[in-house]
């Protein structure tokens, strides 16, 4: 079992949200880059901006804890292109760019997106459907 809180409940959060980013809704991988590569033909460098990371909700610096409801499975691509803005847009606000953007095909790279592409055919958001 997973030894600290933030990580139990990025575990927890990933198995809720099947597995889906919480934002963009592609898949992730945890442990085994090599077989999510094989699994989804991608290569390794493309693979990376998928891995599996703890999001916080509320961040950190602004009281956010490292509990279950604060916390989401957010791909490294979402959660670093989130923070790494001015000040950080709200959740709901992000989800919502997010998706628009990825549905015009201007959030993750073509080759993720074509991979992915049935698997996003209708999707909204993990979080919708996992709540």
């Amino acid at each position: 079992m997973p030894s600290t809180p933030l990580v139990r409940n990025r575990k927890t959060a990933y198995l809720a949200q099947l597995g889906r980013c919480y934002y963009c809704g592609l898949p992730m991988w945890e442990d085994d880059l090599a077989a999510f590569c094989r699994a989804h033909k991608i290569k390794p460098t493309q693979a990376q901006r998928l891995k599996c990371t703890a999001e916080h909700l509320e961040a950190r610096q602004d009281g956010g804890l490292d509990t279950a409801q604060n916390i989401v499975a957010a791909c490294v691509t979402c959660n670093q292109r989130r923070h790494k803005r001015k000040q950080a847009p709200v959740p709901d606000a992000y989800l919502h760019l997010v998706q628009k953007r990825v549905r015009a095909g201007r959030w993750h790279c073509a080759t993720l997106l074509s991979a992915f592409g049935a698997l996003l055919a209708g999707h909204d958001s993990p979080a919708q459907s996992s709540t």
